[in-house]
């Protein structure tokens, strides 16, 4: 697991010994311009302090060569060199007039000469004696600063810590809540940095109120919904153990099967809308799917169905290249459910048609009767789970078209239910066709 604490204490003791490094860089480089100046005055003064001076052509004895600063040489008049101060050094001969920075031997000499009326006077010396000083005056500042770093870093990891206190309080103030408390999180007191944070967790715990009240909701309907028919199998399977004759015993079993059946469906429909739920971690895979060829088959499996109710089952427009990209299982689900609707809620000797078309950059997938259609202000209502209109036959349980829409939404899709031209219900689906899909992916 990674430190936020710790990467921020490296992050920024790193960048404070940048600092100090760079700064000793800089503050070397001054003092070695800063030594330059001096050394070159005391190169001149030493220069003409020995003007007045008499020299022979014998060699004066000079301490060891690694603790001399200077070396003096003088010349006469014809280039004879006079004086050497320390015989073992290697110098140039002699050299240009005023400073100058020669290299000679393995070292950089710097050199200050100066003409007199019968001699040349050349004071000279070594460059890394005063890169020595300047490396020396650039530590006496810098040491004292890098010692601090430790000191920093514990100022810096106590800071870090107070800092993110506020975030070890909120993350407490969840550890410790019960599992059943998703009221908001209190922004008080919570640093500007972490209001996002406190905000998307708020934003999750009320999305997750809302599904747990709906799952809750859900629930409770089920029950109340399968009550209704489980109650009516428990009269049945009694009535059935109180028949008298073989006549009685024979109809009461057919309402027995005939309630098995409708709550069989009723339990078929709640799995198939939990399947659309949101929260599905396991959706199904989408394939390329013909409208076109989806109406006919429904139409070829439904229609024992239609006739058994003498409604006039059929198509009035199968466009061509109606493909769009779907679940073709739960998308042949909502249109068995539409057809159902349809056959439930036209009365005999009426008719359901179905239709596949392009309008409005999409491919509809219709479904039109001649029943008693839907009032305008019944739409929007309909289309929630176990909601069942006034005068709608007992042996529905609401859940249709509430799978109708949960597979519409799954899709992206549009469900529109208004007036058709027979005067009863058209309920449309409307997709994107499968090249705009494509585009899209």
């Amino acid at each position: 697991m990674t430190s936020l604490r710790r990467r921020l204490l490296v992050s920024l003791l790193g960048a404070i010994v940048t600092v100090f490094l760079v700064a000793g860089v800089a503050i070397y480089q001054m003092a070695h311009n800063e030594v330059d100046e001096v050394m070159d005055y005391q190169l001149r003064q030493l220069a003409l302090s020995l003007s007045d001076q008499r020299f022979g052509q014998a060699a004066p004895i000079a301490p060891p060569e690694e603790a001399f600063d200077f070396v003096i040489q003088i010349w006469d008049g014809h280039g004879l060199r006079l004086y050497l101060s320390h015989p073992h050094s290697v110098l140039p001969d002699l050299a240009q007039f005023g400073y100058t920075t020669v290299k000679a031997g393995e070292d950089d000499w710097r050199i200050y000469s100066i003409p007199l009326r019968d001699r040349v006077i050349q004071v000279a010396q070594p460059m890394r004696v005063r890169r020595a000083m300047a490396a020396k005056a650039a530590l006496r500042t810098l040491v004292p600063l890098l010692v601090l770093v430790p000191l920093l870093g514990a100022i810096i990891w106590y800071l870090i810590g107070r800092g993110l206190r506020p975030l070890d309080t909120l993350a407490r103030g969840v550890t410790a809540r019960r599992a059943d408390a998703l009221s908001p999180l209190s922004d008080s007191g919570v640093p500007d940095e972490a209001l996002p944070l406190v905000r998307a967790l708020n934003g999750l715990l009320d999305r997750l109120s809302q599904a747990l009240a709906a799952q809750r909701a859900f629930v409770a309907d089920a029950a109340h919904a399968l009550r209704t028919p489980l109650t009516a199998l428990q009269l049945q399977l009694q009535l059935t153990e109180r028949a008298d004759t073989a006549a009685e015993r024979q109809a009461a079993l057919s309402e027995l099967r005939g309630g098995l059946t409708r709550a069989i469906r009723l339990v078929e429909q709640l799995l198939t809308l939990a399947r659309q739920s949101p929260d599905n971690d396991a959706p199904a895979p989408r394939t390329r799917v013909d409208l076109s060829a989806l109406a006919r088959n429904a139409l070829t499996a439904l229609a024992p169905l239609a006739e058994a109710q003498h409604i006039d089952l059929g198509a009035t427009e199968l466009a061509n290249d109606a493909a769009i990209v779907a679940d073709p299982a739960t998308l042949r689900t909502a249109l068995d459910n539409l057809i159902d609707n349809a056959i439930r809620y036209t009365p005999a000797g009426g008719r359901v048609d179905l239709a596949v078309r392009r309008a409005d950059g999409r491919l509809w997938l219709e479904v039109s009767d001649t029943g008693p259609g839907i009032a305008p202000a019944e739409r929007a209502r309909v289309l929630d789970r176990f909601y069942r209109q006034g005068g709608e036959p007992t042996d529905g349980s609401g859940l249709g078209l509430a799978i109708v829409k949960a597979i519409a939404e799954h899709h992206g899709a549009a469900l529109v239910l208004d007036a058709a031209d027979g005067g009863g219900l058209r309920a449309g689906l409307g997709f994107a066709p499968a090249e705009a899909t494509a585009q899209t992916i």
